[in-house]
C-alpha cells in the first residue's frame, strides 16, 4: 500500500513514511492510492480491538506484522474505561449515540491519538529515530496528542491552541501534563491562525528537515485510518454490514467525517453522512452550493468546531476532482488568495449524494441539548447536540430515510464543557473521578504571537533533536 500526496508533486510513500512525514512536502496530504476492499466477513464476532487490527491491516501493510498490530490495538483501547469501547444507545426509534468519549481525555480524538503515540513508538525504535511533533488543535486533539505522546523517549510534541478559544478543561488537560516532552503553547489568535502556523513550519523545509517534525493533526493519514474502525464497529453492529447505516457528524476539520467516507470506500454499506456545523458553517455552505469560501470565526459554545479552514477537506477535494493535483493546488491557492473557491455544477452533485448538511446555531444548540435531556435522559456536550440536531434536520428533510439506522457520534464528555451543559440543562456535569482534581492541578503553558519565527524559535530551542 503506497500514498500519494493531494497535490501531486511529493513523492509516494509507505505506511510507515507517510505517519512519520504528516504533510506532504508539497502541501497536500496523503491519501491511499486507491480504497483497500474490506469483506465484513469474519468480522462480527470481533471484539473493538480485534476490529481494529482487521480495518487497519491493509493501511499498515508491510510496515509491521499481523501479530504486532494486534498487540497495539489490545494495548491501545485497555486504557478505555468502557468495556465496549465505543457503546451505542437508542436514542429514537431508529436513531442511535455512539459514545466515543471514553478514552483518557474524554474526546473522540483518543481513538487516533492513543494509536498514534504507539505506531510512533514502534517506527522509531525500528528506525532509532527521533521526532518533533507539532500540532495545533481547537480543543480535544491536543489533549489526546499529548496524552499519546507524553514520556516517550524518542518525542518531543508542541501543540498550539487559540488563547481564551478552549474551554477551561481543555486547556488544562493540556496544561497541567508534567512531562517534560509536553510543551503546549497558547496563540494569540484563532485555530485558523494555528493552524497556519502548523502548516508554514512544515513548509519551511529547511526547519522541518531539522527538527525531524512530525503531525499528529488529522493531516496524518494515520489519525483518519484508525478512525475508520469505529464506523464499521456501528455498521457492524446495527447491521452486521448486511444493511446501510447513516451517519451524524459535528464536523471542524473534517477528518472525522471523512473517515466514513473512507469506510463507505472499502465497501461497507455507509449511507448518508451528515455533516453538522454550528455558525462557523463554511462546510454546510458548500454542501449546499458547491462554494467554498471563508468567512471569519466566530467564539461559540462549540470551540472544536469553530473553524474556517478543513484540513482534511482537500482529501474529498482531491476525491471529486478525479484526482487532480494541478486542480487541488489551484483550489487551495484560490482559497488562500481570494478567500474561495466553487465546484461545478456535476461534483456537487456528486458531493450531495453522499453527503448531506445542516447548521445550527447556538439557541439551536442549547434547546437540543434540553430535548435531549428531557426526552432521554442524556446529557450532551454542546458538539454533540450539533450532531444530533443535524440528524433530525436530515431525517425531516428526507435525506436519511426512516428505516435506515442513523447513528449520531457523541464526540466529547459532557463535563468538558461544564459552562454550556449548566446553561441549558441546569446543572454542570462531573469529571469522571480520574480527572477529579483537574481544575487545582499547576498549569504550564508557553504564550506565543501568531508569528512563525517566534514559534520556530521556541521549538528549536526545547526539542531535544536540536541539542
Amino acid at each position: 500500500m503506497n500514498y500519494v500526496s493531494t497535490r501531486g508533486e511529493a513523492p509516494d510513500l509507505n505506511f510507515e513514511d507517510v505517519l512519520l512525514t504528516g504533510l506532504a512536502r508539497d502541501g497536500g496530504l496523503y491519501v491511499p492510492q486507491s480504497a483497500p476492499a474490506l469483506s465484513t466477513d469474519g468480522l462480527a464476532g470481533l471484539d473493538y480491538a480485534g476490529l481494529a487490527a482487521a480495518v487497519l491491516a491493509p493501511f499498515v501493510d508491510d510496515a509491521m506484522p499481523r501479530g504486532d498490530l494486534e498487540r497495539l490495538t489490545r494495548d491501545t483501547y485497555g486504557v478505555f474505561d468502557h468495556a465496549a469501547i465505543a457503546p451505542l444507545k437508542q436514542i429514537g426509534p431508529n436513531d442511535w449515540l455512539m459514545e466515543l468519549f471514553h478514552g483518557p481525555t474524554l474526546a473522540f480524538k483518543d481513538f487516533a491519538l492513543q494509536a498514534l503515540g504507539r505506531l510512533f513508538d514502534h517506527a522509531l525504535k525500528r528506525r532509532g529515530e527521533r521526532v518533533t511533533i507539532l500540532g495545533a488543535t481547537s480543543g480535544d486533539t491536543g489533549s489526546a496528542a499529548i496524552e499519546g505522546c507524553r514520556g516517550r523517549d524518542a518525542v518531543d510534541i508542541f501543540i498550539l491552541f487559540p488563547k481564551g478559544r478552549v474551554s477551561d478543561v481543555q486547556r488544562r488537560q493540556m496544561t497541567t501534563v508534567e512531562d517534560a516532552n509536553v510543551h503546549a503553547i497558547a496563540v494569540d489568535g484563532d485555530f485558523d491562525d494555528c493552524q497556519a502556523l502548523v502548516k508554514a513550519a512544515f513548509g519551511d523545509l529547511a526547519f522541518r528537515d531539522r527538527m525531524n517534525l512530525s503531525a499528529v493533526n488529522s493531516i496524518n493519514w494515520a489519525r483518519v485510518a484508525a478512525q475508520v474502525v469505529y464506523y464499521v464497529h456501528g455498521v457492524m453492529a446495527l447491521g452486521a454490514g448486511r444493511r446501510p447505516v447513516a451517519f451524524s457528524v459535528p464536523s471542524g476539520n473534517f477528518g472525522n467525517v471523512f473517515a466514513g467516507h473512507i469506510a463507505r470506500r472499502m465497501g461497507l454499506p455507509v449511507d448518508r453522512l451528515v455533516v453538522g456545523a454550528n455558525v462557523n458553517d463554511i462546510l454546510h455552505r458548500f454542501f449546499e452550493t458547491g462554494a467554498y469560501r471563508r468567512q471569519g470565526v466566530v467564539p461559540t459554545m462549540s470551540p472544536s468546531m469553530d473553524i474556517q479552514v478543513a484540513s482534511n477537506f482537500e482529501r474529498l477535494l482531491y476525491e471529486i476532482t478525479g484526482r487532480d493535483g494541478i486542480r487541488v493546488r489551484a483550489m487551495m491557492d484560490s482559497l488562500r488568495q481570494s478567500g474561495g473557491f466553487e465546484i461545478p455544477p456535476a461534483a456537487l452533485a456528486q458531493v450531495q449524494a453522499g453527503f448531506a448538511s445542516a447548521r445550527i446555531d447556538e439557541e439551536e444548540t442549547l434547546a437540543e441539548m434540553r430535548r435531549m435531556h428531557a426526552e432521554t435522559g442524556e446529557v450532551l456536550d454542546p458538539h454533540t447536540a450539533v450532531g444530533t440536531a443535524a440528524a433530525r434536520k436530515a431525517r425531516a428533510a428526507g435525506d436519511v430515510p426512516a428505516e435506515t439506522p442513523l447513528i449520531s457520534l457523541a464526540t466529547a464528555h459532557p463535563a468538558k464543557f461544564p459552562d454550556a451543559v449548566e446553561r441549558a440543562v441546569g446543572f454542570r456535569p462531573a469529571l469522571p473521578e480520574r480527572l477529579g482534581d483537574l481544575m487545582e492541578r499547576p498549569e504550564r503553558a508557553a504564550d506565543l504571537p501568531n508569528d512563525l519565527a517566534a514559534l520556530q524559535k521556541f521549538i528549536g530551542e526545547r526539542a531535544r533533536i536540536a541539542a
